[in-house]
């Protein structure tokens, strides 16, 4: 079914190629929209299409898939003991850091571009644009980018997969990248590059919603609409579970 849709979109596009010199990517994606509800456990997306050549060529590309989610400022502290104590030691300020990070690939990066290629596509957990801020030796600021990136890779929300993209008759892609159950919700973009003798000849983005539905959905929309009075009524719940807790301790 995906490889006819493919096929039917490569139909539809096959006109544009007449003055067309450079290839032309048809990204979709299996979910325009991911609900996330109580006991959500990740989510399969595939992400798929076809790469159109100009008339006359037979070039062979590599595809690589980015998919990105929202980005947000991230504060880093380093802990060292002393004395026995754990303590802040240090810290790194990034001002946009993507929430999700996954890279799925044809074949590994370093076969595909160069890394000055690499680092401007963002092809890898090695070239994420962190938006680093703040006067820190850039030595440092290296580390504790490292360390923002490990971790997240131990979370299970930045992934590589060198191997991660197949294609077939060397026209439709298909890519699985998959969705941890503690993804944060918003938008995510995947863009797919098509690219051949070191170059990135065309490009495109698809877009995924990631949302909470039913009453964990509620709460996040109650929380953004109405604040101030969801930040009372949070208040006035822990009084009164504390004084609940507090009888309850009394009379036993």
């Amino acid at each position: 079914m995906r490889r006819a849709r493919a096929a039917l979109l490569l139909l539809l596009a096959a006109p544009l190629l007449t003055a067309q010199a450079e290839p032309i990517l048809v990204p979709e994606v299996s979910q325009s929209r991911i609900e996330v509800r109580q006991g959500f456990t990740g989510a399969n997306l595939l992400l798929y299409g076809a790469v159109i050549a100009p008339p006359g060529t037979a070039e062979e590309y590599d595809i690589v898939v980015v998919l990105k989610g929202p980005a947000a400022p991230v504060r880093i502290r380093e802990k060292e003991r002393l004395a026995g104590i754990w303590m802040n030691a240090g810290e790194s300020d990034f001002r946009s850091v993507p929430s999700f990070f996954a890279v799925a690939s044809s074949r590994p990066i370093g076969e595909i571009v160069d890394e000055r290629t690499a680092a401007i596509y963002e092809l890898g957990t090695d070239f994420i644009q962190l938006s680093p801020s703040g006067q820190i030796d850039p030595e440092e600021q290296q580390r504790f980018a490292s360390g923002l990136v490990a971790l997240r890779e131990k979370q299970g929300l930045y992934q590589e997969d060198p191997q991660g993209v197949r294609i077939s008759e060397g026209v439709l892609y298909q890519a699985r990248i998959e969705l941890p159950s503690n993804v944060v919700t918003g938008r995510y973009t995947a863009e797919t590059f098509a690219i051949a003798r070191g170059r990135v000849l065309a490009s495109a983005t698809a877009r995924i919603e990631v949302e909470k539905v039913g009453l964990e959905g509620q709460v996040v929309a109650s929380a953004q609409r109405w604040s101030f009075l969801y930040g009372l009524g949070a208040i006035a719940l822990s009084l009164v579970m504390g004084w609940l807790a507090g009888r309850l301790f009394a009379r036993g």
